[in-house]
């Protein structure tokens, strides 16, 4: 399963000038009707090709310039698919991403990328953590409502109780000779410690000196940051951890037991189950935090206002419908907008636009559907100012 990083976004948005083909379907997983997906995949195909013909600036050799893409056209590629496919193809450039969520089938020729239907993955409003705890392993884990997305890497993270302990003894006696002797009350957190392999006299203050170090490890990367965090552990764990932890947005429910058996979607089926009553409860404190902002000035549905607020980093919130697209060009130094009923030539989705200049500036983008953006708008945004 592939995720779309905020890095690879910027590239792809980012991608020199030139005509790009954005290409969206939704394919079948498993089983024999899998070879739909070539059909699909072929139909998308003719279809860029026939958009291109309306550009003067098309490629010379329309088989080359689709080359890298139809080599992905084997029974092998269809086989191993996720829910949909995401495809983009410029001259010199081609990326393809399998994604867990149902796309509608999409061309687009422009001179950029279309990627709100990849919103969903990158908002960032249904986000949250896991982590795995035990003496011998310790993994962060981000997620979002459709999978694991990544590992996280944390510099200093301590995976194994006696090796950190060993180490942090170590370094308390160091210090504690370098200062005369502070005695064994300078170790935080308490309890006794005789060396790797002795026995230990509290179990329990040993592990809550472990998960403090590992607190103290994970404390800079969660700084500003309030996505739910999810423990995962056998029982006895997650209270000593809870006991050692500072940040402000864990959850209290936690998955007891061991998980190191489980699967990545095992994992996260439980997990999202937790956290997902909590998504559900955002979403509305979003809305009604749009109609607060709103009447106090701090919002608007208006595409214009939205467009300009998107680009010079003034949206906090932004609400943008799924499968609609709003045709036009914004020049963000002349601070004009174009609308056009249907693409013509050098057009972007707009709403496009403003999801991916609020990402970038730090904001949330929540991709609903068309039936629940606030007050039937094609737009709606909170601003920071």
């Amino acid at each position: 399963m592939s995720f779309l990083s905020l890095e690879e976004l910027k590239e792809l948005v980012e991608q020199p000038q030139g005509l790009c083909i954005s290409m969206y379907m939704p394919t079948v997983q498993v089983g024999s009707d899998t070879k739909q997906n070539s059909v699909r995949f072929k139909n998308l195909i003719r279809q860029a090709e026939a958009q291109l013909e309306q550009y003067e600036s098309r490629p010379d050799d329309s088989a080359q310039f689709f080359a890298p893409a139809l080599e992905l056209d084997n029974d092998e590629f269809w086989q191993h698919q996720s829910a949909g496919l995401a495809l983009f193809v410029a001259e010199g450039f081609f990326r393809y991403y399998c994604v867990p969520i149902e796309l509608i089938e999409l061309v687009v020729v422009s001179d950029r990328f279309h990627l709100k239907p990849l919103i969903p993955l990158l908002s960032g409003d249904d986000r949250f953590y896991i982590l795995t705890l035990g003496q011998r392993d310790v993994r962060l884990l981000e997620a979002n409502r459709y999978g694991i997305t990544r590992e996280i890497e944390i510099e200093g993270l301590p995976k194994d109780m006696d090796e950190a302990l060993q180490y942090d003894e170590t370094s308390k006696d160091q210090q504690r000779r370098q200062e005369g002797g502070a005695g064994r009350a300078g170790l935080q957190g308490g309890g006794s410690y005789h060396g790797q392999g002795a026995d230990r006299e509290n179990v329990k203050e040993d592990l809550l000196q472990y998960f403090l170090l590992v607190n103290k490890a994970l404390h800079n990367f969660f700084r500003n940051r309030r996505a739910p965090l999810v423990l995962a552990g056998v029982s006895y764990l997650l209270p000593i951890y809870q006991e050692a932890n500072t940040y402000n947005f864990i959850v209290e429910e936690g998955i007891q037991h061991n998980t190191k058996e489980q699967t990545a979607q095992e994992l996260h089926a439980e997990a999202w189950a937790i956290v997902e009553p909590q998504f559900e409860a955002g979403k509305q404190n979003a809305l009604d935090y749009y109609h607060e902002s709103s009447a106090a000035g701090k919002g608007s549905d208006d595409l214009n206002e939205v467009i300009q607020g998107a680009f010079y980093g003034r949206v906090e919130q932004l609400f943008v419908p799924v499968g609609v697209q709003k045709w036009g060009h914004f020049d963000p130094e002349a601070m004009e907008l174009e609308m056009h009923n249907d693409a013509q030539p050098g057009d972007e989705d707009l709403l496009n636009a403003a999801a991916i200049q609020t990402i970038f500036h730090g904001g949330t983008v929540h991709a609903v559907e068309p039936q629940t953006m606030p007050d039937d708008a094609p737009i709606a945004a909170v601003f920071r100012y």
